[in-house]
């Protein structure tokens, strides 16, 4: 049997902040804590209730990591702590306001809000932005995966794309579309395409702008939403289909929890020297 040594590259530490400091910023701190990102350091936090930053902040410095941690009151002071990585779990207009002035600032992006490149000019914008500051944005897959796939298809040939998502009626609520017969009644609330979809549901079919930009666009994939009484969490399936490739990516999940994990995935990759 053939005996594999692993070998881990020891980098320079990369310093670390979190905008939005709620649940899955939580994950992130806790895969932290358990020592699953050893090449950073969490040198900052922001969220609109500063409590929730400083909850986070105040754990790091209990632990003697010997850094600081600092809660911050506005993006510029976060910015202002210059961080390699910002991770930004906070909702598509926080990351609007966040992306281009971090990205002039030298700090590279780890976002979940993906959404908010359903607006063509902001994308431009950003992805001009880093390349001219030599940063990068990076889409954390969430909770729904197959990227590689859509994009290695998009660059091969042609090809269409559906996603279909479905989730219980309590989740859409304080959405335009919610009412109470949806609690006995199951029923598609949404046809359209992502673009669209994400105008509706701000912070609820990030998933969906993600698979769209990664194969034919956010105005060109077409999403249905169906809303399932006592449905709990949520399913989501990809379909791509093209002359020489069909796939069919499919994850439920319970909670949200695999959204903040792919964050933690994401931030290894990124000083991994093997990339998954």
């Amino acid at each position: 049997m053939v005996k594999y040594k692993y070998y881990v590259r020891r980098m320079e530490t990369k310093t670390l902040a979190i905008v939005g400091c709620g649940k899955l910023a939580n994950i992130v701190l806790d895969a932290f804590i358990k020592g699953l990102l050893p090449d950073y350091r969490l040198i900052g936090t922001y969220s609109r209730t500063f409590e929730k930053a400083e909850n986070i902040a105040k754990k790091i410095q209990s632990l003697n990591f010997g850094y600081d941690c600092t809660p911050c009151h506005s993006l510029n002071e976060l910015l202002h702590l210059q961080p390699d990585y910002i991770v930004e779990t906070a909702s598509p207009s926080s990351l609007k306001e966040l992306a281009v002035p971090a990205l002039k600032n030298g700090s590279s992006i780890v976002t979940l809000s993906i959404g908010a490149f359903a607006d063509e000019e902001f994308y431009k914008l950003v992805a001009k932005t880093a390349a001219e500051n030599e940063t990068r944005v990076h889409l954390a897959s969430g909770a729904i995966g197959g990227f590689d796939v859509l994009r290695t298809v998009s660059l091969m040939e042609k090809s269409e794309v559906s996603f279909e998502t479905k989730k219980g009626p309590n989740s859409l609520k304080n959405t335009e579309i919610y009412e109470e017969g949806l609690q006995t009644e199951a029923r598609q609330v949404f046809e359209g395409n992502a673009a669209e979809a994400i105008a509706l549901f701000p912070t609820r079919v990030n998933v969906a702008v993600a698979a769209a930009l990664a194969s034919t666009g956010p105005e060109n994939i077409k999403v249905s939403i169906n809303s399932v009484p006592n449905f709990v969490g949520d399913n989501h399936r990809i379909e791509l289909k093209s002359e020489q490739i069909n796939a069919v990516i499919e994850v439920y999940s319970q909670t949200a929890q695999i959204a903040g994990w792919s964050v933690v995935n994401t931030l290894r990759n990124i000083t991994s020297p093997i990339v998954f």
